[in-house]
């Protein structure tokens, strides 16, 4: 059961004496309580099919269903990238999927899983975009994240693992107070809501769910340097088990400021302690690169860097 999705409950009575009955009434209703929590019918909640919630928006011979339909695969070559998007536009809420990424030499490479608006001026993103890499060399992960129009907030952490060699998941997480990016359940970037501070955060717009292949060798790998080999080419992603739980615009207008929303809850206003101790190991092992510590750039930190989680 997905959480945000309505349901029925069907409870098998037991016909015992009154006393023990109440007692049982009570333990249920007890048990099943935190159930109930996680019901909220205005939101649309159920796992995501290619086919069905998503569409080709560049050269669909470039994308093609693989194991037995299960997956979709995304190519590269000389030719062309390619790219797919959701059908609709979601108002918070929480978006994943599992993705395996080119194995080998994917140098230049870039194979990116976001959130978008869809607008020029002020266009709200969120962004995943994993940075090919040499042979035996880490994969790097850059997230950004834009509100109102301005971005450059790039992050940049190598994966504690090859994501090449099986299937991950990744995950958006957005509400009203914050946005948080996900690797398999590890929190690698949190960005706070400080618009009381003058700080932008991505609230007035809808955004789709968006994914692309592509060649970047001008930047991509250590800053360019390591350009495309074509010899190695096509290059592959996987993609599968996709799932939005979120408000769809057009929708039920009152959804994306329904408190009882699962997302909007006090257990996802900030990380857990256990979710920031992930956090901070993340930070201290395996981030590359903070554009809130980058001098040159930034001689005066960006105020949201000082917000904290």
């Amino acid at each position: 059961m997905h959480k945000g999705s309505a349901c029925a409950v069907n409870t098998a009575i037991i016909a015992v004496a009154a006393p023990l009955k109440v007692m049982n009434v009570a333990l249920s209703f007890f048990l099943l309580y935190p159930l109930f929590l996680h019901l909220s019918p205005p939101v649309s909640a159920k796992p995501a099919t290619f086919q069905q919630d998503f569409r080709v928006t560049w050269s669909d011979s470039h994308i093609r269903l693989v194991e037995g339909g299960q997956s979709v695969q995304l190519i590269l070559d000389q030719h062309s990238g390619c790219g797919f998007t959701s059908k609709y536009k979601y108002m918070y809420g929480r978006v994943s999927m599992k993705i395996k990424l080119i194995t080998g030499d994917s140098a230049g490479t870039v194979t990116a899983f976001y959130m978008n608006s869809d607008t020029d001026s002020i266009r709200d993103e969120l962004d995943f975009e994993f940075l090919g890499n040499r042979s035996g060399q880490p994969y790097t992960v850059q997230t950004n994240v834009y509100a109102h129009g301005k971005g450059n907030r790039e992050q940049r952490v190598n994966l504690w693992f090859d994501p090449s060699a099986e299937y991950h998941t990744y995950t958006i997480m957005w509400n009203h107070q914050q946005v948080v990016f996900y690797v398999d359940e590890v929190p690698i970037r949190v960005y706070k809501n400080n618009e009381a501070r003058g700080i932008p955060y991505p609230k007035s717009q809808p955004m789709g769910v968006y994914s692309t292949l592509w060649e970047a060798d001008d930047w991509a790998t250590r800053g360019g340097l390591e350009k495309i080999d074509w010899n190695k080419a096509p290059f592959y992603a996987n993609y599968k088990d996709f799932d939005i739980e979120g408000c769809q615009v057009p929708g039920p207008t009152p959804c994306a400021s329904n408190p009882n929303n699962w997302w909007e809850r006090a257990a996802y206003q900030k990380l857990s302690p256990a979710e920031a101790m992930k956090y901070y190991w993340v930070r201290r092992n395996h981030m590359i690169y903070d554009y809130c510590t980058d001098k040159l750039r930034y001689p005066i930190s960006p105020p949201e860097c000082m917000a904290g989680i």
